[in-house]
């Protein structure tokens, strides 16, 4: 009854951040646990977590965001508006928006990128950190992503269609359940149609760059905040090496592998990650 409640209250809207629409949906009210926000990654949308938020603890605000670029939200002007910095501090202005002044941050793929940039860069607003399968160090972008950058100048002149259907073979490879994998594939690669779709999607593929995290790395040991580390232990993206790296890398931090599960954890056991993010809820 809860979570049917909780599908009931969600209200989505777009924002206006930096001259740019962000499009985030809300569900749950204020109460007395700090808000939740949950950033998706590439190339994704806040669609990923549809399973997970009515399966949350109550009283929290849980906000969910579609980044630059992603599902709802507008296209890119420009390739650095990609940065996972960039999208960070547009994730903060958001908050703004919403007087939101600290959250529970939970990312997945770069969306945990992001959430890292945001606890080392702003530690003010994020009360807890939680990473899911997520980039870190220079572990990512995968080899398959590298190669399609460096064939760039030649996919920008190849069928729209079939650059999707090649995006969607390997997306594919993340998911246990291919039938769910399909569904949620066809929702993720809407903003990636047409010609301008397509080179949206390859100004996304150029802003992804592991410096950025590698950056990172000198900080993350001082974070002073509960973190959780919950991975896929078949992701065929993000081995399970950089979670154990991140769990050294983060003194106090929890780390939870789930056997049989790869890449889209979010979706494929969303009852295992609202436990996980309950769990650090409540550290």
């Amino acid at each position: 009854m809860l979570a049917r409640e909780r599908r009931d209250r969600m209200r989505g809207e777009f924002v206006d951040i930096g001259g740019v629409r962000l499009y985030y949906y809300a569900a749950g009210t204020r109460g007395v646990g700090e808000p939740i926000v949950l950033l998706h990654g590439f190339p994704t949308s806040g669609h990923i977590w549809t399973e997970v938020v009515p399966l949350l603890p109550t009283g929290h605000r849980v906000v969910v965001v579609d980044l630059l670029g992603y599902g709802r939200s507008d296209r890119p002007g420009r390739g650095d508006a990609l940065t996972l910095r960039a999208h960070a501090d547009r994730v903060v202005a958001l908050l703004d928006s919403l007087g939101i002044n600290f959250a529970a941050v939970v990312g997945h793929d770069a969306g945990g990128g992001v959430a890292q940039c945001m606890a080392v860069h702003y530690p003010q607003r994020v009360s807890r950190l939680s990473l899911i399968n997520s980039v870190a160090f220079d572990g990512w972008p995968t080899r398959d992503v590298r190669l399609a950058r460096a064939a760039a100048p030649l996919t920008r002149h190849l069928p729209a269609p079939w650059v999707l259907s090649v995006v969607r073979g390997d997306l594919l490879r993340g998911y246990v359940d291919q039938e769910r994998g399909a569904h949620s594939i066809e929702k993720f690669v809407r903003p990636f149609t047409g010609p301008e779709g397509r080179d949206a999607f390859l100004c996304h593929l150029a802003s992804l760059d592991a410096r950025e995290t590698m950056a990172l790395v000198p900080r993350l040991g001082a974070l002073a905040i509960p973190v959780s580390i919950v991975w896929g232990q078949d992701d065929p993206f993000l081995p399970v090496s950089l979670a154990t790296r991140l769990h050294a890398a983060i003194p106090g931090s929890s780390l939870t592998m789930l056997p049989g599960l790869r890449h889209f954890t979010p979706e494929e056991a969303p009852a295992k990650v609202a436990d996980a993010i309950g769990e650090l809820l409540g550290r």
